[in-house]
């Protein structure tokens, strides 16, 4: 059963893992191969921004929330690459939109980059759409031009439960 939660600070080194393992197939036009460090991470997980897919003891997957409401934003949505194609991605959408829609934030935003043609696809699929572009903010770490697509969606005005320490959400199965 995956069960999706609030990372810890001794996790910080698995979810940084499992997000360089997820972002990979991005080598191609980037300089560095990784997508994160733990020194990122950890800023993350101590601010309450990072939530881990668990199975047993093993994180399986995680996704970076930030909370500004009106809006709320979600990123490095990563799942290993041995465990995708089981629904752990729609799991951690999920519960990145119920912790967001729970601070205050009515809609939600992912910025992905042009080149990976895959992802608006995958996306619409949950109701986000291209809502416009910024720049990749950091270009001496790419190999060739980069630009980000921003898609949006509105969140529901009820949110699901949002997972707690004590008490893990687990969303119902699709």
């Amino acid at each position: 059963m995956t069960i999706i939660r609030p990372a810890r600070a001794g996790e910080v080194a698995a979810a940084t893992a499992v997000i360089n393992a997820a972002y990979v197939v991005e080598a191609f036009f980037k300089v560095h191969p990784d997508r994160t460090d733990e020194q990122e991470i950890a800023a993350r997980v101590a601010r309450g921004q990072v939530l881990v897919a668990t199975e047993g003891d093993a994180i399986v997957g995680c996704v970076a929330i930030t909370t500004e409401p009106p809006e709320g934003r979600f990123g490095m949505l990563s799942v290993a690459p041995e465990h995708q194609r089981r629904g752990i991605g729609r799991q951690l959408i999920e519960a990145a939109e119920a912790r967001c829609a729970a601070r205050g934030c009515d809609s939600l935003s992912i910025e992905v980059v042009h080149l990976r043609t895959e992802l608006p696809a995958f996306y619409e699929r949950f109701g986000y759409a291209v809502t416009g572009t910024a720049p990749f903010p950091v270009p001496e770490q790419l190999s060739q031009p980069v630009h980000f697509l921003i898609l949006s969606k509105p969140l529901a005005a009820t949110p699901a439960p949002v997972a707690q320490e004590a008490a893990p959400w687990a969303p119902a199965s699709h």
